[in-house]
């Protein structure tokens, strides 16, 4: 308009390629639009912005702790160059990995009523208006697909489940997250204008009528929601937390069960060592400027230490004991090694992807890293890794070697 008033454009439409993503396909027949399809198929009124927004944002809160968590485990387990581990406080990998696993399970119950918020939008007509529309729902395909594939292997995996899945279960997990985790960051940013409208939506806007059978209301369904997700992390937590271990309903392991006084989760018959780890001729290799092997009886006259220490397992169970040996750093002494030294400590186990892990500072040199000969005040069992094993602080159970045969200088 020109004159008085100013001067109005209306939106460029898009051209070339673009166009094609926005230009309208046509409607399927309205005969098609029949049971969850037509018009007032979903009426129930807890479903709303601002229902499926919270129920988002608490989703995301829980994937972005697992997430977080988890990598932080990768890391520890597969450390590049730039990655640093410290070994104090022992607790701390205990805390993480225990976050990872509570916040996976309580994620369970959040997704499945924020995937029963919006199903219905799976049946809006058309199904498709555009290009562009058809590639924004098939996205959500992706989404939905890793959120699921995380939580489900997750659970396969604290249950040590692996003969129903047919990948290694480590690798899939590891990408899927990254996956699951961009796609939920690309439909939040798709979403904003949705979320904001939600989240100014008030609460006190629910009507009365609001309500199914029983008097359910919105509120009501959201308190539901946040106290069955909270019910399964509280019931979680005690594979962790020992305070809570009288209520673990969902914990995979009990820490105080096992040989010893701790869970086992390879034993000596599975990792094939029930002979060697008990031949009396057996040596452990210090492969290093001053080699030497040395027998137990040669290990046992060693100065022996004592240390408290956690045990962490990568599937979130924990368990403190009372580990009695050497110190690491006087093997690493004997080695000729300096203070900066790394080392591989192998295990009599032949095979196995954690059969060797990298013992590299700060945890190398760390007076609490023992080469432990005994657990809780007897010799260590063989399940627990006799004649002796690696237990050092803050790190995953995975890298506590059992079984060791040589400790060879990097």
């Amino acid at each position: 308009m020109v004159g008085g008033g100013a001067l109005v454009r209306k939106p460029a439409s898009p051209v070339g390629p673009l166009a094609l993503l926005h230009r309208p396909v046509p409607e399927p027949p309205s005969s098609l639009r029949r049971g969850p399809l037509r018009e007032g198929a979903w009426r129930s009124p807890l479903r709303s912005e601002r229902t499926a927004t919270l129920l988002g944002m608490w989703v995301g809160v829980a994937f972005a702790v697992c997430f977080a968590t988890g990598l932080l485990s990768h890391l520890i387990q597969n450390p590049p160059s730039w990655f640093g581990w410290p070994s104090r406080p022992v607790n701390l990998y205990r805390v993480t990995q225990g976050l990872h696993v509570i916040s996976g399970f309580a994620a369970i119950p959040l997704l499945l009523a924020k995937l029963w918020t919006v199903y219905p939008k799976l049946f809006e007509w058309p199904p498709v208006r555009s290009l562009l529309h058809a590639i924004g729902r098939l996205s959500l395909l992706v989404l939905v697909g890793s959120a699921i594939f995380q939580l489900v292997t997750g659970v396969l995996n604290v249950a040590r489940w692996y003969v129903v899945m047919p990948f290694f279960f480590t690798t899939a997990h590891y990408w899927t997250a990254w996956i699951a985790i961009g796609a939920i960051l690309v439909h939040v940013g798709s979403k904003l204008a949705i979320i904001r409208i939600g989240l100014s939506e008030p609460a006190a806007a629910e009507p009365p009528a609001a309500a199914v059978a029983g008097g359910l209301t919105r509120r009501s369904f959201l308190t539901a929601v946040a106290a069955t997700s909270g019910v399964v992390a509280l019931t979680t937590a005690g594979q962790t937390v020992p305070a809570l271990s009288g209520i673990t309903v969902f914990g995979q392991r009990d820490p105080r069960l096992g040989l010893q006084g701790l869970p086992v989760n390879k034993s000596a018959a599975s990792a094939g060592v029930l002979e060697t780890a008990v031949d009396p001729t057996h040596r452990i290799t210090l492969d290093g400027p001053r080699p030497q092997q040395l027998s137990l009886a040669v290990l046992r006259s060693l100065p022996q230490h004592t240390v408290r220490l956690p045990i962490t397992c990568v599937e979130g169970w924990s368990a403190t004991a009372d580990w009695t040996g050497i110190r690491m750093a006087d093997l690493l002494d004997m080695m000729g090694l300096p203070e900066d030294a790394e080392v591989t400590v192998e295990s009599l186990q032949e095979s196995g992807l954690y059969r060797a892990s990298v013992l590299a500072p700060p945890h190398s040199r760390d007076p609490l890293t023992l080469l432990a000969l005994r657990l809780n005040g007897a010799d260590l069992h063989i399940d627990h890794g006799y004649p002796a094993r690696l237990i050092a602080p803050n790190r995953p159970g995975v890298l506590q070697t059992k079984w060791v045969s040589r400790v060879r200088a990097l």
